[in-house]
């Protein structure tokens, strides 16, 4: 048993759409309910909580209604920044173990969600990660670029599962802008972060393009 957070505060700028793109549609279905069916498929008995701006919360619904959509989950209204938001939802969480997760990534597989499970509840945290497949340069003040070993990085996902006490006292430090993910205030909060395997399909919607991509991700899902 789990509780995870669904981070869908976006409002779509890179997108280039009217309504944020969370919302946007991918065969029929709205992004974020795609995503909120992900977790629910592994465990339907989880916790789910949502943020969402304040102003899209009646949009969102109505969406509800419009797709007769009935998994259990709680709205939490969205602070100013990702920060905030979360930290109103980490107030809700009833379960030992937390996820925290970008709305707009439908595509998380079952493996994945076990695989960090399976790490949280062994080491305190689980973070999924990919290997990197492009060679990589490092840029410097003065615009100078070297190659850097690519064996020495990972591409970062969601979900990141934690401890619920190890997250909730590292959302006792004060919002910075260097904080980029949750795994990086948790490290900031003292604590080794230990990495899983993602999936290639597990994108993070914020262009058309992804948009497309997604399209073609979802009948493999269903």
């Amino acid at each position: 048993m789990f509780s995870i957070i669904i981070t869908a505060g976006g409002i779509g700028k890179r997108m280039e759409s009217s309504i944020p793109k969370q919302f946007l549609e991918l065969k029929g279905l709205p992004i974020l309910m795609h995503t909120i069916q992900r977790f629910s498929n592994v465990e339907p008995a989880c916790q789910i909580l949502v943020t969402l701006p304040s102003d899209w919360i009646s949009f969102w619904e109505e969406l509800l209604v419009k797709h007769v959509f009935t998994i259990k989950h709680e709205v939490i209204q969205g602070g100013i920044e990702r920060y905030d938001s979360i930290k109103n939802a980490l107030s809700k969480c009833h379960f030992e173990f937390i996820g925290i997760h970008d709305g707009v990534r439908p595509f998380v597989s079952n493996q994945t969600i076990s695989n960090c499970l399976n790490l949280v509840q062994e080491k305190g945290n689980a973070i999924p990660t990919l290997d990197l497949k492009e060679s990589l340069r490092q840029i410097n003040v003065n615009s100078v670029s070297k190659a850097v070993k690519r064996s020495e990085f990972v591409h970062v996902q969601t979900p990141q599962f934690f401890n619920k006490e190890i997250i909730s006292n590292a959302y006792k430090i004060p919002f910075h802008t260097a904080i980029t993910d949750d795994a990086s205030l948790v490290e900031e909060a003292g604590f080794d972060i230990h990495l899983c395997a993602g999936n290639e399909e597990n994108i993070k919607i914020t262009t058309p393009l992804d948009l497309k991509i997604g399209e073609l991700f979802v009948d493999f899902y269903n």
